[in-house]
């Protein structure tokens, strides 16, 4: 919104995106060229690693459930605890 409450665009508040600048193709330029030299660096250690990613899923498992339900007790029962464990006739 301009100072008078409108949403109209001005000449003056007329800018291209970011990217459509000389500095958001320069840096475009520099993140393109730092992915290349990421990929082709790194894919050595990813072909070692293939063979045990599904043995990291696994043990992955038992620290998602610790660390990320915040131990038992944290799988979303709504139920107050006063009525989890009492039966009714």
């Amino acid at each position: 919104m301009d100072a008078h409450g409108g949403d109209a665009l001005t000449p003056e508040n007329d800018q291209p995106p970011w990217w459509q600048t000389r500095g958001g193709f320069v840096l475009l330029g520099f993140a393109a060229i730092g992915a290349y030299f990421l990929i082709t660096e790194h894919r050595a250690h990813l072909a070692l690693a293939i063979p045990y990613l599904p043995w990291l899923l696994l043990l992955a498992c038992p620290f998602m459930h610790l660390f990320m339900h915040g131990g038992h007790g944290g799988h979303g029962n709504s139920e107050p605890p006063e009525r989890r464990n009492r039966t009714d006739p």
